[in-house]
């Protein structure tokens, strides 16, 4: 084959690989179907740096392990028991030995209050947007979702949901889920929230409005952020890959919560995939 065919062929398959690629990202490695178009993310602003943040308290027993800001408003440092806390020089902000972040109150020096109070803005607008959205199925399971395998999507119950046996959360790192609770979200002790694929803990929002608040059961694992109307509750050795948003409290006990990371293919492929699907 001489040179002038020989070029244009050998275009013509880096194009076919680059397509091939370009498709595997869009599809994603663990889901080979999607129900519902992936919704739009929910914006959690000044909230998304706290791993736990309440407006009336939060207290751990036992050893606790944060990785994240910790934040209380309109309530005083008081309100945060069980973390030692340490007052920087600064007074804008507290340490732990249970923190890997910062730890802020309401009544700590400027800027802090103002932040915090925008934080807890930002939290309830959050909640409100993903209480909103429109929802792709309605009821499944009657609210009892054990061993269920989620695609991306909008999810409502009018009930409480309960997860009595592991949850897969199936899709791309781009993707999006949305629960949204009436009631209370109840996970059983030593159950788990799965990711398959590429799917990402930052995409994957629980909007909990009532019932008992959310309980979290002994040595359970959750992903995702969780924005509760009501008291959030991790039991002994529950573990979250995600936050702990409240509209009240937040009560830990030996638990670990750890927000999520993205890494920078990831940063990239969430930047690049709206200009590849044009």
């Amino acid at each position: 084959m001489n040179k002038s065919t020989d070029q244009p062929f050998s275009q013509t398959v880096r194009l076919w690989l680059m397509a091939v690629l370009v498709i595997a990202l869009i599809l994603g490695t663990g889901q080979s179907a999607r129900a519902f178009a992936s919704p739009a993310t929910v914006n959690l602003g000044k909230a998304a740096s706290f791993a736990t943040l309440s407006k009336t308290a939060t207290t751990t027993t036992g050893t606790t392990h944060i990785t994240g800001n910790v934040g209380v408003s309109p309530i005083a440092a008081s309100a945060i028991t069980g973390f030692a806390l340490i007052l920087d020089g600064s007074r804008m902000y507290s340490t732990s030995s249970l923190v890997t972040g910062k730890i802020y109150a309401a009544d700590y020096k400027a800027p802090t209050p103002a932040n915090l109070t925008t934080a807890v803005l930002n939290m309830q607008t959050a909640y409100t947007d993903a209480a909103g959205r429109a929802p792709d199925q309605t009821g499944l399971g009657a609210g009892n979702i054990s061993g269920l395998t989620f695609a991306p999507g909008v999810y409502k119950w009018s009930t409480d949901v309960s997860i009595n046996a592991d949850v897969t959360i199936s899709g791309t790192s781009t993707d999006v889920w949305i629960f949204q609770i009436a009631g209370a979200l109840m996970v059983a002790s030593g159950q788990k929230v799965l990711l398959s694929g590429s799917a990402n803990a930052n995409n994957i929002f629980w909007q909990v409005g009532g019932g008992v608040g959310v309980n979290i059961g002994t040595t359970a694992h959750v992903e995702g952020t969780i924005l509760a109307a009501k008291a959030i509750h991790l039991l002994t050795g529950a573990s979250l890959n995600g936050r702990a948003l409240s509209q009240t409290s937040v009560t830990l006990q030996a638990n670990t919560i750890v927000i999520p990371v993205e890494t920078p293919f990831f940063v990239v492929y969430r930047v690049f995939l709206p200009l590849i699907r044009r």
